[in-house]
C-alpha cells in the first residue's frame, strides 16, 4: 500500500489531494512540523526531514509535483496525466512545475517572516514584498481563466492540484482577499472537487489519530 508522511496543510497536501482524487487506498502519517526537528527517526526515510515522503513500494519520491506527475502518469484512466502526444502537454507541465517553483516558493518567505520566525526576526517589509510578488505571477493566470475552467487540456489535471495547492496556502495567508475575479471563481471550483475536501478530512482525522495539531504547519515551524 501506498504510504504518505505529511504535515498538516504542508507541500505534502499535493500528493494527498491526488490520492483522494484517484480514490487510491493509502497509509498516511502525520508528523508535527518540521519532521527533522521533531523526529529523528523520520531521516531515515528522507534525509532531508521535509515533507512529502511518498512511498509506493520499492518507489519511494519527496518533491510534491514530481510526485502527482508519477501518479497522474501510472494512473491515466482518471484523465489527471496529459500524455505527451496531446497538443496540451507543454502546458500541462509548464503549470505543473509553476505551482511549486513559481508560487509557493516566495509564500515560504511570507510565512517565515511573519510567522515562523521568533518576534525579533521577523521582517514585515520582506513578508509584503514577497505577497506582492506571489500575487504578481499569480495574475498570469487570470486571462487564461477567463476563457476556460481549468489550466490545460479541457479538463482537470494534476497541473491544477498543484496550483490549486498554492491557492491553499494563500488562502491560509490571507492573501485570497487580494486574488483576481477569474483566480477566486478558479479557487472555489477547486475545493468543490471530489478529492479536495476528503483529503481536509482525511488530514483532520488522522491528526486527532495521531495526536498532532490540527493546525501545528500553519502556525510556526
Amino acid at each position: 500500500m501506498i504510504q504518505l508522511h505529511h504535515c498538516v496543510s504542508a507541500r505534502s497536501f499535493r500528493p494527498l489531494w491526488m490520492l483522494e482524487e484517484l480514490g487510491l487506498p493509502y497509509e498516511l502519517t502525520l508528523h508535527d512540523f518540521p519532521p527533522r526537528v521533531h523526529d529523528d527517526a523520520f531521516l531515515a526515510i528522507n534525509p532531508l526531514g521535509t515533507v512529502p515522503a511518498f512511498i509506493d513500494g520499492e518507489v519511494c519520491m519527496t518533491e510534491s509535483a514530481a510526485i502527482c506527475q508519477y501518479l497522474a502518469e501510472r494512473h491515466p484512466e482518471a484523465g489527471l496525466d496529459v500524455a505527451s502526444d496531446e497538443p496540451a502537454y507543454g502546458d500541462y507541465l509548464n503549470f505543473l512545475h509553476f505551482g511549486e517553483a513559481t508560487l509557493t516558493f516566495p509564500q515560504t518567505l511570507v510565512l517565515r517572516y511573519s510567522q515562523f520566525e521568533p518576534e525579533a526576526r521577523r521582517q514585515p517589509q520582506v513578508v509584503e514584498d514577497y505577497s506582492r510578488w506571489f500575487l504578481s505571477r499569480l495574475r498570469t493566470l487570470e486571462p487564461r481563466l477567463e476563457t476556460r475552467h481549468w489550466l490545460c487540456a479541457e479538463r482537470f489535471t494534476a497541473a491544477d492540484v498543484s496550483v490549486g495547492y498554492a491557492l491553499l496556502l494563500a488562502s491560509y495567508l490571507g492573501l485570497d482577499e487580494r486574488f483576481k475575479p477569474h483566480v477566486r471563481d478558479y479557487w472555489a471550483r477547486l475545493q468543490a472537487r471530489e478529492g479536495f475536501q476528503p483529503a481536509l478530512q482525511a488530514q483532520q482525522a488522522a491528526a486527532e489519530d495521531q495526536g498532532i495539531s490540527p493546525t501545528a504547519s500553519m502556525e510556526g515551524r
